[in-house]
């Protein structure tokens, strides 16, 4: 038996049978995309969020009301019980941890119109309220002029450091240090840019204004702004000393009995990790399991069309039989096109994919990185689809009677 020869029987049928062949590839494509562009996505986020983190750096972590990522109503009615992080409790906290001076303080609101002596900005532009310890936590770079001081603070200078995206939008020229601008009617002086990072998971972090932590409190915030506090180890080795000495710190001032839950989140890499993880393994099982039922579907057609087309082809398996055509070459031969037609649609469904990911790649700034092993996951599909779908149509196709098969009309 020749197996080449096979195959070129495969694309022959495929060539011959156009609208038969167009919906066997597209039921084997989508089930194959679903699974490979689920596997794919998910591996481009993760390596996303697995590049931010490493800017932050291994020995920073957050103290916040409630984590990033939350699932379910019954989670998320927990933590907006607990109570708002101020800004008095933060600075009880920089008195009380002694480990490390690297403690900022921020809050971000979204959606502010920031307004130049030319132009306004749209109404998305992030406003982050901060300290000076907040860019060195963050290894935030300046393109031009400075970041925010302690002085700037203590004397409550209307500064701000901002972001490319909206110097684009609101000035004509990128010589800005010194200009003013506008926020819902107080004026602030620029003294810094931001150095361009570009966007992540489809936001962008050059589209922001930073001023004075003490200033967005006084002009911005309401009743339910909870402030977040990053804290910076002096290094990895006592990275856990300066955790345990936080929480402590912070269940004192929160007062909290021995006997309580923590009423706030800490969040370091591994535990954002952690929580991805959660939120990465439902996208791929929900893909999987899309892609699963999808070619079980073509499975099913895949088997009713091979033995439309054993019993198409019965004179001339009878013929090869006559001939000396040994049964098991038969069904081989008709497993063998089974398992290439599938493999075509199963590489259309990764080309699609590839596509698919690239294009999402490219509006929400994350990494793509093709996956060598959801290629091989999806080429294995296919061939087990094909294997499973073939051998029944394939089998009866062996199990013909050569005269009766010459016979047949």
């Amino acid at each position: 038996m020749n197996i080449f020869e096979s195959v070129l029987m495969a694309f022959g049928s495929i060539r011959e049978h156009k609208l038969r062949s167009f919906l066997i590839l597209l039921s084997i494509s989508i089930g194959v995309f679903a699974i490979f562009g689920a596997g794919t996505f998910v591996t481009a986020i993760d390596n996303t969020v697995q590049n931010e983190m490493s800017a932050l750096g291994d020995n920073t972590f957050q103290i916040k009301r409630m984590p990033s990522i939350q699932m379910g109503r019954m989670s998320r009615r927990k933590y907006w019980r607990r109570p708002r992080i101020n800004f008095k409790q933060v600075e009880e906290l920089k008195q009380r941890v002694n480990l490390t001076p690297f403690i900022s303080t921020s809050a971000e609101g979204g959606g502010e119109i920031i307004k130049s002596r030319y132009i306004s900005s749209d109404p998305n532009v992030s406003l982050v309220g901060a300290d000076d310890i907040y860019f060195v936590n963050y290894n935030y770079d300046l393109q031009d002029g400075r970041a925010i001081s302690s002085a700037d603070i203590e004397y409550k200078r209307n500064v701000a450091v901002v972001g490319t995206d909206v110097i684009k939008k609101i000035f004509p020229n990128l010589n800005v240090i010194g200009e003013t601008i506008t926020i819902k009617n107080q004026q602030f002086e620029i003294i810094g840019i931001l150095k361009e990072k570009g966007a992540v998971l489809g936001n962008s972090q050059d589209n922001q204004v930073i001023i004075p932590i003490n200033l967005y409190l006084k002009y911005y915030a309401d009743w339910r702004l909870s402030l977040n506090v990053t804290i910076k180890a002096s290094d990895k080795v006592n990275l856990d000393k300066t955790i345990d000495q936080t929480i402590g710190a912070m269940r004192i001032i929160r007062n909290l009995k021995p006997w309580e839950d923590n009423d706030f989140e800490l969040e370091t890499n591994d535990t954002i990790s952690e929580q991805f993880s959660g939120l990465t393994s439902f996208l791929t099982v929900f893909g999987m399991l899309i892609g699963i039922f999808t070619l079980v579907a073509a499975g099913i057609g895949i088997t009713n069309i091979m033995l439309i087309t054993v019993k198409e082809r019965t004179k001339e398996i009878g013929l090869r039989m006559a001939v000396g055509a040994k049964r098991k070459w038969i069904l081989l031969q008709f497993i063998i096109e089974t398992i290439t037609i599938c493999q075509v649609g199963g590489v259309i469904g990764i080309l699609i994919g590839l596509l698919v990911v690239w294009i999402a790649t490219i509006f929400t700034g994350m990494t793509l990185i093709i996956p060598i092993d959801w290629i091989s996951i999806s080429i294995i599909i296919a061939t087990v689809l094909g294997l499973v779908s073939g051998f029944y149509p394939a089998y009866k196709a062996s199990k013909l009677d050569p005269i009766e098969a010459l016979r047949y009309e």
